[in-house]
């Protein structure tokens, strides 16, 4: 569908007739680890904003996180490839909370405190770019023991990143952060040796086909502990373990908030007539979707060991202070393409205030 020519903007959508193509579809960051579409539509969509939808691309990873309210159990810290939706982090409180890691569509402009990824640099004897230095942040806060740990402190908002002065165990971080990135992306990003294209097949599996019958749409579902095994109206997957089922992201419970989405009655806010609009049938799509998501639940709970070690290592060693560090400046706390002064960010990264 091409703008009016007479002033640029798009048609009004009552001169449209029923065969007029809609404008891009696209997937986005619905909720933490939930990957849905939308019509990229200004007359649909409820305020589209362009500073996160201008940047992305196919290097691309947007953080996301809570600034602004106390984090809760969980990660302190998700990701995603696709541009996120206002709420993404929890489902509520996350409007100012997305981090892009470039400010731009090219990833030439890497979203860092000027001088800072220079100081790292110096310190560790090597080269330090923006990758490396998500990956670092990634690995100590996309865990659960960072929240765990801090959680006393964390009732003051805002998540605080200890900076290790020792290069090796930032290199072993960054390392682990550079997996978890891939795995919470669906394999979209930070691709490398041992991290293909697609999401590492875990345990869970189809037991039983969801019915594709219109009439026999799923209505509920619900987790037998005893088997392991969740039931998704006459189908059923497993084994699914009471920590995959109860994963959360400060109170979202991921699987559950997946499947409540896509039943018949969906689960969440109303906000208008185009939120009764479903899907017809239950797809093969959907289930193994629904498997791609445990599978990622059950790789990164298996990587906490890990990344809780990596943790303590960071904690026990010497880390820098804020004072030993470069500020952001005010243009740096620009989001993208804006003029305004964003609000309270991330130390390490500038803070993106907008996203849809």
């Amino acid at each position: 569908m091409s703008p009016d020519p007479s002033n640029g903007k798009l048609a009004a959508i009552k001169s449209l007739s029923a065969g007029d193509a809609p404008e891009e579809i696209v997937e986005y960051l619905y909720r933490s680890f939930d990957r849905q579409y939308v019509i990229l539509d200004g007359r649909l969509g409820d305020r589209f904003r362009p500073p996160l939808i201008e940047v992305r691309s196919d290097q691309q990873v947007f953080l996301t996180t809570l600034q602004s309210h106390p984090l809760g159990h969980g990660p302190g810290m998700t990701c995603g490839s696709f541009v996120p939706d206002r709420h993404v982090f929890r489902g509520s409180y996350s409007g100012k909370d997305v981090i892009p890691l470039y400010r731009d569509a090219a990833g030439t402009e890497p979203n860092v405190t000027a001088g800072l990824l220079d100081a790292l640099g110096a310190e560790y004897g090597t080269t330090t770019d923006a990758e490396d230095l998500a990956a670092y942040v990634y690995a100590l806060l996309g865990g659960q023991s960072y929240t765990r740990r801090f959680w006393n402190e964390l009732e003051t908002p805002g998540p605080r990143v200890p900076l290790t002065k020792d290069g090796k165990t930032f290199a072993e971080a960054a390392a682990l952060g550079r997996k978890l990135i891939w795995l919470h992306t669906y394999a979209e990003r930070f691709r490398g040796k041992d991290r293909g294209d697609e999401v590492p097949q875990g345990k869970a599996t189809t037991i039983k086909g969801v019915s594709a019958d219109p009439a026999h749409y799923p209505v509920e579902y619900s987790y037998d502990e005893a088997k392991r095994e969740i039931a998704v109206g006459d189908g059923r997957f497993g084994p699914v373990s009471p920590q995959v089922w109860e994963f959360e992201v400060s109170g979202l419970k991921v699987v559950q908030s997946w499947l409540g989405y896509r039943m018949k009655k969906r689960a969440g806010k109303k906000s208008s007539p185009l939120d009764e609009i479903r899907p017809e049938r239950w797809t093969a799509r959907m289930s193994d979707e629904l498997l791609e998501l445990l599978w990622v639940l059950e790789a990164t709970l298996a990587m906490e060991p890990e990344l809780e070690k990596a943790l303590d290592k960071v904690v026990a060693g010497p880390c820098f202070a804020a004072a030993d560090l470069p500020t952001p400046t005010p243009e740096e706390r620009k989001a993208p393409g804006k003029t305004v002064v964003a609000g309270d960010q991330l130390d390490m990264f500038a803070d993106e205030d907008e996203n849809t």
